[in-house]
C-alpha cells in the first residue's frame, strides 16, 4: 500500500499538478464536438452517418497524433512537447470559432482536435518520470485523472452555444482555459533529470512483432475506445431516440461519463487484488449484457442506468488492461503504452462510426448496439483462448502478479 506522507515527499509536485491540468484541460477539447453535435448537425443538415463521423474524426486525430507526440517527448522533452501540443491546440478552437462555416471546415477543426486527444504521450510521462516505481501507480492515476475533463464538454458546450445563440462562440471561449494551462504548465512543469533514453524505431519494430502487443491492442481499443466514443456520441443517441434538447442530452451523457472517469482508478487496484485476467472477462461480460440490454431501447431511465453501468465496466477496464501490460513488456513499457494508447483511440473512432451508419442503413440503433455487444463477447472469448499460454510463461493466477518470478528477478537483480 502506497504511504500518502512519503509520497509526498518524493517527486515534483508542479510537474504532477501540471501533467493532470493539461489532459485534463486537453480532454475537455477533444471531446468538445460530441455535446455540440446535435445543433451542428442541425445547422449543417446532417444525416446519422455524416454525425457520427464529425465525432469520431477528433478521436482519430487524437489516435495517430499520439505516435507523433510520443516521438517528440522522446527527443526534446514532455515539457516542451507539452507546450507545442497546446499552443497547436488553439489553432482549430480558434477556426472553429472564426471561421468554420461549412463542413470542410469542420472535418478541419475536428482533425486538429486530435491534438488535443494526443496529450496522454506527453503528460503520462511528465509526471510518471518523477516517481519511483512504488510510487507510479498513484502519479499516473492521478495524471490520468485527466479524462474527467470530458465532464466539462458534455456540462457546458450546449449551455454556452444556448446562451449566446451561436456554437461558434463555444470555441472562442475554449480557447481561455487553454491559454491559461499553457502558461501555468509553462510555470510549473520541469522535465525530471531521470529521462529515459530516446526510443528507436527498431524498438517499435520488436514490439510489433510480438503477438500479446496486438492483443493488448485489441482490449485497449474496446475498453477506451468505448468510453472515448460512447463519450462523444451518446448525445446524439439521447437526442435521436429519446427526442432531448442538446442541454438535456449532454446532461444525460454526463451522468454516464462520470461511472467511466471515476471508476478507472478502481479498476486498477481491483486487478492488482484479483487479477487483471479476471476482471476484463467479468467486465467485458458486464459491457456486453449492458449493450445488449440498452439493443432493446428500454425507456430512458433504464437506458441511463445501463449505460452507466457499461461505461464504469469501460473505466475499470483501461485500469485492468493497464494491470497486464507492465507485467508482459517491463523493459518495453514505454513503446508499448504509446501503441496501445493509439489503438485505444482508434476503438474510439470506429464506435460512433458503427453506431451511425447502422442506424442510417437500418433506421434503429438495435443492431449498432448489438455488435457493441458481441465484440464485448469476443474480448472474453479471446482472453480465454490466450490466458493458458499467458500463465506458462509470465503471468500469475487469474492475472496476478506471477510472484515466484518477481522472486527469481529480485535475487538475480
Amino acid at each position: 500500500m502506497v504511504d500518502r506522507k512519503s509520497f509526498m515527499q518524493v517527486g515534483h509536485k508542479g510537474s504532477l499538478f501540471s501533467a493532470f491540468l493539461y489532459f485534463d484541460m486537453s480532454f475537455m477539447v477533444w471531446v468538445l464536438l460530441g455535446p455540440l453535435a446535435v445543433i451542428l448537425a442541425n445547422d449543417f443538415h446532417l444525416n446519422a452517418a455524416e454525425k457520427a463521423n464529425l465525432v469520431a474524426l477528433p478521436t482519430l486525430g487524437g489516435a495517430v497524433l499520439r505516435l507523433v507526440l510520443g516521438v517528440l517527448t522522446d527527443k526534446i522533452g514532455p515539457k516542451l512537447t507539452g507546450q507545442i501540443g497546446l499552443s497547436l491546440t488553439l489553432i482549430p478552437l480558434f477556426w472553429g470559432w472564426q471561421f468554420a462555416d461549412s463542413m470542410g471546415d469542420m472535418y478541419f477543426v475536428a482533425l486538429m482536435l486530435g491534438i488535443a486527444g494526443a496529450s496522454f504521450a506527453a503528460a503520462l510521462p511528465l509526471a510518471s518520470s518523477w516517481y519511483p516505481p512504488q510510487y507510479q501507480g498513484l502519479a499516473m492515476g492521478i495524471a490520468g485523472a485527466g479524462n474527467s475533463g470530458t465532464i466539462f464538454a458534455t456540462l457546458f458546450a450546449n449551455r454556452i452555444a444556448q446562451h449566446y445563440g451561436d456554437w461558434h462562440v463555444v470555441f472562442g471561449i475554449a480557447m481561455i482555459p487553454i491559454a491559461i494551462t499553457l502558461v501555468i504548465f509553462s510555470i510549473l512543469a520541469k522535465n525530471s533529470p531521470n529521462k529515459p533514453a530516446p526510443k528507436t524505431v527498431a524498438e517499435y519494430g520488436k514490439v510489433l512483432k510480438q503477438k500479446d502487443s496486438w492483443l493488448f491492442c485489441i482490449l485497449y481499443s474496446v475498453t477506451f475506445g468505448g468510453f472515448v466514443g460512447m463519450s462523444t456520441y451518446l448525445t446524439i443517441f439521447f437526442n435521436t431516440q429519446y427526442g432531448l434538447s442538446p442541454v438535456r442530452a449532454a446532461d444525460f451523457t454526463t451522468l454516464c461519463v462520470i461511472g467511466g472517469s471515476f471508476f478507472r482508478p478502481v479498476g486498477g487496484w481491483l486487478a492488482d487484488k484479483v487479477g487483471g485476467i479476471r476482471m476484463l472477462m467479468g467486465l467485458y461480460g458486464v459491457v456486453a449484457l449492458m449493450m445488449a440490454g440498452i439493443s432493446t431501447l428500454p425507456a430512458l431511465p433504464v437506458t441511463t442506468v445501463l449505460l452507466f453501468v457499461a461505461m464504469m465496466a469501460f473505466g475499470m477496464g483501461n485500469g485492468s488492461v493497464f494491470q497486464l501490460v507492465p507485467q508482459r513488456f517491463k523493459a518495453e513499457i514505454g513503446v508499448v503504452t504509446g501503441i496501445v494508447g493509439a489503438a485505444g483511440g482508434l476503438g474510439g473512432y470506429f464506435l460512433p462510426k458503427i453506431l451511425g451508419n447502422v442506424k442510417l442503413a437500418t433506421g434503429s440503433f438495435t443492431p449498432g448496439f448489438l455488435i457493441l455487444s458481441a465484440i464485448a463477447a469476443c474480448c472474453i472469448l479471446l482472453i480465454a483462448v490466450v490466458q493458458g499460454q499467458w500463465k506458462r510463461s509470465w503471468i500469475g493466477e487469474g492475472g496476478k502478479v506471477k510472484v515466484s518470478q518477481t522472486a527469481i528477478d529480485s535475487v538475480h537483480a
